[in-house]
Order: structure tokens, then sequence, then C-alpha cells
């Protein structure tokens, strides 16, 4: 705790100034005070501490779909900042920010998917999804971002904010109709979830099941293999970040499961699969990289929940 608070103190000491000062409140928030906002958050979340963030008097607080006050929930439990997995999603347009991240709560790792909005200097708007119980099989994906992630977008591949979100939006389209042809999805498209790497994966030795996780991010979906997907709802999709070519999106996955068994089509020696689930949601955080108008990586994480959930935004 006290090692927690010193470190917020540094980072406040450093930035503090630049982030918090009345010059900076009267003007629009650019990418690195974004950024630095979301650093002296997370600072704020392992100290335990949210006196050291400028929370507007009437700011909205969601945690897992839970309306709370800051100083509860994570902000009781962190206990290590992200390190090295760190994705930042910033948008000037909509003064907000997505983030992702590997952190520690209670010493063990979590994933955050984070969402801060601003409004002259202040957040009025803080969003935690949290991904509990990280497969250890899982967690060599989530040490590091893939580089693809990171990178920036050069200029000629770049496509305008506005086209970006839509792209980003598609995706859920595709998924809802089993399509892959929704969504412009590049060759190359790689999808994770929490950690655990779902599309083109290495062939199995003998074609099954394994085959569709390894088939690329549109022919996977059309094998019709997420049709138990049949609502996503409400999908928010509203942050983007031209430079990186990355969108963040927010939405909750409705699966009512009333088919136990789904057909499965052009897929070798597989003609369905057993789905023997109760109803259940999904609250999911999603990043897509998107260049040359295409989908090039998805980064998502999510945790279940009961069916027909509430999202705490209401």
């Amino acid at each position: 705790m006290k090692t927690a608070s010193r470190f917020a103190a540094i980072v406040l000491l450093l930035i503090g100034v630049f982030v918090l000062s009345p010059a900076s409140r009267a003007q629009q928030c650019d990418r690195a005070c974004l950024i630095m906002t979301t650093n002296i958050y997370l600072a704020g979340l392992v100290a335990h501490d949210p006196s050291i963030v400028k929370f507007s008097p009437n700011v909205k607080f969601v945690e897992n779909t839970v309306p709370m006050k800051p100083g509860d929930g994570l902000w009781k439990t962190a206990s290590a900042i992200p390190t090295t997995f760190k994705i930042y999603v910033p948008d000037t347009v909509s003064q907000e920010i997505g983030f992702l991240g590997v952190m520690q709560e209670n010493d063990r790792p979590i994933e955050l998917a984070l969402r801060l909005k601003i409004r002259d200097g202040q957040i009025v708007e803080a969003e935690h999804l949290i991904a509990r119980g990280l497969r250890d099989t899982s967690l060599p994906n989530l040490q590091l971002p893939r580089p693809g992630l990171l990178t920036t977008v050069p200029t000629a591949q770049r496509i305008p904010r506005d086209q970006m979100l839509k792209i980003a939006a598609s995706y859920y389209d595709a998924l809802v109709n089993s399509d892959g042809h929704a969504a412009p999805f590049a060759d190359d498209c790689v999808r994770r979830e929490n950690g655990f790497q779902t599309t083109s994966n290495p062939p199995p030795a003998t074609p099954g099941r394994g085959t569709m996780g390894a088939m690329g991010c549109a022919s996977q979906l059309d094998t019709r293999v997420m049709s138990y997907i049949k609502r996503i709802e409400p999908r928010r999709v509203e942050i983007a970040d031209p430079e990186t070519g990355l969108v963040f999106g927010l939405s909750q996955f409705r699966h009512p499961m009333e088919e136990k068994t789904l057909k499965i089509v052009g897929v070798p020696g597989v003609d369905h699969v057993d789905m023997n689930f109760k109803p259940f949601d999904l609250p999911a955080a999603h990043i897509y990289k998107i260049s040359g108008g295409k989908i090039h990586e998805i980064e998502a994480m999510g945790f279940m929940m009961p069916y027909n959930s509430k999202t705490g935004w209401e």
C-alpha cells in the first residue's frame, strides 16, 4: 500500500501539473493528455486513492456492469499497475480513451478494459470490465501486445475516423449473421480472446473440430460455429485513433442457448457441434486494428454474466 502510494505520488509530481492545471482544463485533451490521464488513473487505482484522479463531482462509474463510486471495486483490490501488456486508444474527437491491459488484483493477473470520458479536464465517465481467472495457457499471449496493435499506420493506409468506426461495428453484424463477408477482414486477421488465440492457429494433424481454430477470421464465421450468438446489444463503438488504426468497442453478447446443437458447414468431418450450455451474457471489449480499410488484428476480453443482464449504463 505504501509503495503504491509513493508510486502514485511520483506520477503526480512528474505529470500532474500538465494534466490537472487550470490551463489544461480550458483546452481539449490531446493524445498525450488522454494517455497521461489514463496512467494517473491506473496509479490511483493501485494506490487505492481516488483523490489522485480529477473526477467530475457527477462522475458515473461502472465496474463489470455494476454502478459504483470511485473508491469501490478494483479501487480496493488493485495491487500492481499494467507493465508490459498495455494498449491505448485515445480519441481526441470524442474526448474518450479506451485501454486494455494486464495488471494485478490481490497479486493475481487480471485483464482490464478501461474507458474514460473527459470533459473540461475532468473525468465524467469511468468504466471497468475485468476478466479474472485467466487461463495459465493464455498468459504467454498476455505478456506483450502483438506488434501490429502498436505500430503507427502509414499515412497512405489510414482512413477517416468515422469510417473506422463503421468498419469496427460491422464485426458484430458478421458474428450475429455468421457471415465472414459482412466485415472487411484482412487475410492475415488474427483474433484473441482473454489471451486465447481463436483463429489462425496451426492446423491439427487430423482434420476435425480443431480445423475451425486454424481458420481465418472470415472463413471461421462462415462455418456457423458462432451462430449461438443471437444478439449483441448494446454496441458502443465510439473511440478510434487514426494514427494507430485502433478502434475500441464495448458490447454485450446475448446467448439464449435455445439450440443445443449447431449445424456446421464447410468443415470436413464436422457436421455439428454440441452446445449444452445454459443461457448467458458476455460483456466484452474489443480492440480492432484497421489499416487499408481492413481488420488485421482483434484483441478481445470478456466475462460471463446471467442472461439479459443490465449493462450499468441504462
